[in-house]
């Protein structure tokens, strides 16, 4: 584990934990969508057989992961869209300028994508000279911060109405008191132009369909479809876990990520895409382009007990009851997916080594895995990255040492009865007071052991 990121995941929670501005706005966002995932839910007929049927379709779409990639590929090639295989991050960001390169584009608009934030990809076109814009309003916000998505589904759920009204009155000159509907206009009227003047439109993908080779898109806003029928190259970034085996997968797919995502009954645009215009067709791109991202999914495609990490439809269904990500936040965890999901798969994405701690930042109450559309039974992957990163030999020395004497001292008891109350709670505050947490009253130990206790009674009962 690196210890520099471990502890400032540490330093960076205590903070964000006691700020009180942030905890209203989130408390108060989440609170939102509480409500409107339960009144979504309530139309299932019966949830639990959905999630079950979700967790069997994904199982054999990952099990069989070459054979649905293959299909998708070939029957995307037939009607004349172009796939590229990129193992890391490096392989994506070159093969993306090298379609940029050939065009001489000098302009991106973006719809919503954690897959291009996965990469970088914004920064890395930047370096490069070329305009990369977002288009999804939350993006849009995230992006004139120069910030990372602060969640999986809504990027900019930190901010309250008016951090974004001081944001756009500082970069558009909007007014301070300018209502949600006038600063969405306001992005409107913004982004309208880039539209039909980008060179190339990029986007995500919420799944890949392997017996059509079609890419199926789901949004409220309707930038995804702009950005991927205006410009005359489009270029699709989807991790190679988002297949599908069947179109008709989507009838249980489309409404299950809707409800968990924002408690809709189904999301305002949804959209299949199978390859560039043809002949026939009056709009779309001339090119299509699909990456299939790895970037360290392998990894935990190896991990026979933890691959079902792979399952997850991005629906941030589990950052919105963690306990621990109500109260850090999202840009604490330092990685592109937060909360108890990329607490699992971050570890395998980017080393275990780096990112183990995250595996241990859970109270592993359970939220997650109850509520996950997919049936991922999150928490006890959490507990299998805790036995992998030990088995990996990857703890401190000093929690290895600590450990190595507890189990001498729990294995005798006559060395653990030889100190009284008062020195125990000696020790424990002077070396467990940092690690316990400064806001939090230490557990007072009994004065004398159970053993001492129970031995006395059974005294006094003879």
């Amino acid at each position: 584990m690196s210890v520099s990121s471990a502890d400032k995941f540490l330093k960076e929670s205590a903070t964000k934990s006691f700020d009180s501005k942030h905890r209203d706005i989130i408390n108060y966002n989440i609170d939102k969508y509480t409500i409107a995932f339960e009144k979504g839910k309530s139309k299932f007929v019966n949830l639990e057989n959905s999630r079950l049927e979700a967790n069997l379709t994904k199982w054999r779409a990952i099990e069989n992961l070459d054979k649905y990639l293959l299909e998708f590929e070939s029957k995307f090639i037939a009607r004349g869209g172009k796939v590229i295989w990129a193992n890391n991050a490096e392989e994506a960001r070159q093969e993306i300028w090298k379609i940029m390169e050939r065009n001489n584009a000098k302009s991106v608009i973006k719809s919503k994508s954690m897959a291009s934030e996965e990469i970088e990809l914004n920064h890395f076109l930047e370096n490069k000279g070329i305009e990369a814009l977002e288009s999804d309003l939350g993006e849009f916000i995230i992006q004139l911060l120069d910030q990372k998505p602060y969640h999986i589904v809504t990027p900019a759920m930190h901010l309250s109405l008016a951090d974004i009204a001081q944001l756009f009155n500082e970069r558009f000159g909007t007014p301070l008191e300018a209502t949600a509907e006038e600063l969405t206009m306001k992005a409107r009227e913004l982004l309208r132009e880039k539209y039909k003047t980008a060179d190339i439109g990029i986007s995500g993908a919420n799944f890949l369909i392997a017996d059509t080779g079609s890419i199926a898109i789901t949004e409220n806003e309707g930038n995804a479809r702009l950005t991927t029928a205006f410009p005359k190259i489009h270029i699709a970034i989807v991790g190679i876990e988002k297949i599908l085996p069947s179109i008709n997968d989507l009838d249980l797919f489309w409404p299950l990520l809707a409800t968990h995502g924002t408690g809709q009954n189904l999301t305002v645009y949804n959209t299949l895409l199978s390859g560039p215009r043809q002949a026939y067709e009056s709009d779309g791109p001339e090119e299509m382009y699909v990456v299939l991202l790895d970037n360290g999914r392998t990894n935990l495609l190896a991990q026979k007990e933890q691959r079902q990490g792979l399952y997850c439809i991005r629906c941030g269904a589990c950052l919105n009851v963690c306990p621990i990500y109500q109260n850090i936040g999202g840009h604490t965890y330092e990685t592109t997916y937060q909360g108890p999901i990329g607490s699992l798969i971050s570890p395998h994405l980017s080393g275990m080594k780096e990112f183990k701690h995250l595996s241990y930042a859970s109270s592993l109450c359970g939220k997650c895995t109850e509520v996950c559309p997919v049936g991922i039974d999150i928490q006890r992957m959490l507990l299998l990255n805790r036995r992998d990163s030990v088995a990996e030999d990857l703890s401190p020395a000093i929690e290895k040492k600590a450990w190595k004497g507890f189990t001498y001292l729990i294995q005798r008891r006559k060395l653990i009865d030889l100190f009284g109350g008062k020195v125990k709670n000696f020790f424990i505050s002077k070396f467990f007071k940092k690690t316990w947490g400064n806001n939090r009253k230490l557990p007072k130990i009994a004065d004398k052991s159970f053993s001492k206790q129970w031995k006395e009674q059974q005294k006094n009962k003879d």
